[in-house]
């Protein structure tokens, strides 16, 4: 039985998936067509219904369950993962946002959704890949961007500042973790199936859990020429006992951003 399966080429995703994709773990029969994009890609994907099993953000979720469910293993959530908005110019002061250019890793990524939470008033928005972002703000193109992934780890160094940690801002206002991304499946395959494949990805977590700190090829080759300490604090940011298995805690912080999301998509319509 084979199965499309989508999800980013960061480590954390990587890392998760290795022994699944490439049968370090027995799949009992199931294998995977794998395509690797950028995690707006996906959630456009998964809004036109196109894999069986993907990543996606959790900002999308509410606009894709009448085709998906939402797996319990493989997602990112939890404490200080959220995304930064950063800037090259510390005199951008926050109570200016609303007039400030600003670059966004996707119109439907949690990063967009917790970003407007902090700023509903903030409009001057553009949308841009997220490697693209540090660059565009480096450049002037912007005055600041929100930064995910990876590039935590490099915006210092490449002589930007944090203006406001949006996950920081998510905690102190729900008190509960931030959901950041999860694994859906396609409701048309059998559930027996579903429940399969959610247990085999936490077995590959577990199987890379037990081999670490050593960084795979499989993760190496995607990791678009990062150092081996950034793709260790990357996994260890966005790889936890969430990623495992979401429990009641994470499936709780899902229903309250995914209605949060719902309600931001109504106030945004209304507005334009």
């Amino acid at each position: 039985m084979k199965y499309t399966l989508a999800f980013s080429p960061c480590p954390n995703d990587t890392f998760i998936f290795d022994a699944l994709v490439n049968h370090k773990i027995d799949t009992d029969g199931i294998s995977f067509d794998v395509q690797l994009e950028d995690v707006e890609t996906l959630n456009e994907w998964a809004l036109q219904g196109r894999m069986d099993f993907s990543k996606i953000s959790y900002g999308v979720l509410h606009l894709v369950r009448k085709q998906y469910l939402l797996l319990s293993s493989g997602g990112a959530l939890g404490k200080g993962v959220g995304p930064l908005l950063v800037s090259k110019n510390k005199a951008h002061h926050i109570q200016a946002m609303d007039h400030l250019k600003i670059a966004i890793p996707g119109k439907h990524t949690t990063a967009y959704l917790l970003f407007l939470l902090a700023f509903p008033t903030a409009k001057n928005t553009v949308f841009k890949v997220f490697n693209e972002i540090e660059d565009a703000v480096l450049s002037g193109e912007v005055d600041a961007g929100v930064i995910i992934h990876e590039n935590r780890f490099t915006y210092e160094q490449k002589g930007l500042v944090k203006l406001v940690d949006l996950g920081a801002f998510w905690e102190a206002s729900q008190h509960i973790p931030i959901p950041l991304g999860g694994i859906i499946a396609k409701k048309t395959i059998d559930p027996i199936i579903i429940n399969k494949v959610d247990l085999l990805i936490r077995k590959s977590i577990e199987y890379a859990f037990i081999h670490y700190p050593q960084i795979s090829d499989y993760v190496r080759e995607h990791a678009q020429e990062m150092s081996d300490d950034t793709m260790q604090k990357h996994i260890e940011l966005y790889v936890n006992n969430f990623s495992l298995d979401l429990g009641d805690e994470g499936r709780k912080a899902v229903e309250v951003l995914t209605s949060i999301a719902h309600r931001t998509q109504i106030n945004l319509v209304s507005t334009l």
